[in-house]
């Protein structure tokens, strides 16, 4: 199973040399991807910027924008900004797109929260048709540049209804099932949900299945983790949020490895853990762990 980490986007203090330590350290250690989620409102970094500095940096792991909201977006830029990074990674982009659930991210940029699923099947496939080279409207030029992989960079899903899993099926290459406590048991139902939904949609391969869960390694790992969820979740309620806090396990090196062990026997091929803090003892001790 390949396991990546996602680099941090969300703590203040994050600068140059932050970026290239951990960009640099998951190039060189036992990694096979680095990735970068999207947040907007909140004291967080722009995901594109980041992914493109890591491109320009590392020379072996996939990088995974992770995931990139997409009815945010207008599908002709999205095409366009993910083709180039491709080119600057030489064709080591995979992208992971979804709805998202934070309607205060849409309307700081103007963007519509209604019809969102919808919005993001159209996407995909306007996506599609300009990394095949047709032109965006009649009489236009096309919109370069080429993506270096033939017909644009593989697509996952972060889907985790049933309804959402079932429209993704007819045109992602695989799904992102992410738990954020680390729990195998909602990571298999993710898991079985995108193949049965693939058989269903009548797709000939199986999808490519990717899980996750957040994490600490640094010094006051539990502390650290479990400050990392309320703030991400708090959006949504203090209350909830604490709640919801105080159930993370993954911080210590025994629950991550019975962790990462857990996702791989449910036929994961890949696995996306994503640190608390910004720290580079959480890179450096996951390597230790996986060695």
């Amino acid at each position: 199973m390949k396991i990546g980490i996602c680099i941090p986007y969300m703590k203040r203090g994050i600068d140059r040399k932050t970026l290239l330590d951990w960009c640099r350290a998951i190039d060189d250690g036992p990694f096979d991807s680095l990735s970068c989620g999207e947040r907007i409102t909140g004291y967080t970094y722009e995901m594109r910027n980041f992914l493109a500095a890591a491109a320009a940096v590392t020379e072996r792991v996939r990088i995974i924008p992770s995931l990139y909201v997409l009815p945010m977006h207008n599908a002709v830029w999205a095409a366009k900004e993910l083709a180039t990074l491709d080119v600057i990674s030489e064709g080591r982009v995979t992208v992971t797109v979804g709805v998202g659930g934070r309607e205060d991210d849409y309307k700081a940029v103007g963007a519509s929260f209604k019809n969102r699923f919808q919005r993001m099947d159209d996407q995909i496939a306007e996506m599609k048709r300009i990394w095949s080279g047709e032109p965006p409207f009649e009489g236009a030029d096309i919109v370069g540049p080429d993506p270096v992989q033939a017909g644009g960079p593989p697509i996952l899903a972060g889907s985790m209804g049933p309804k959402s899993i079932k429209r993704v099926s007819k045109w992602a290459d695989g799904l992102y099932g992410f738990a954020m406590d680390g729990n195998a048991d909602l990571i298999k139902h993710f898991f079985d949900s995108a193949t049965d939904a693939w058989a269903e949609s009548g797709r000939s391969e199986k999808p490519y299945l990717m899980g996750g869960f957040w994490y600490s390694l640094a010094d006051g790992a539990e502390q650290s983790l479990q400050n990392y969820v309320f703030d991400y979740l708090k959006i949504f309620g203090e209350k909830e949020a604490t709640s919801i806090a105080k159930t993370m396990k993954m911080h210590t090196p025994e629950a991550i490895a019975e962790g990462i062990k857990a996702i791989e026997a449910l036929g994961a091929e890949e696995i996306q853990l994503v640190p608390a803090t910004a720290d580079i003892k959480e890179v450096e001790r996951l390597a230790k762990l996986l060695s």
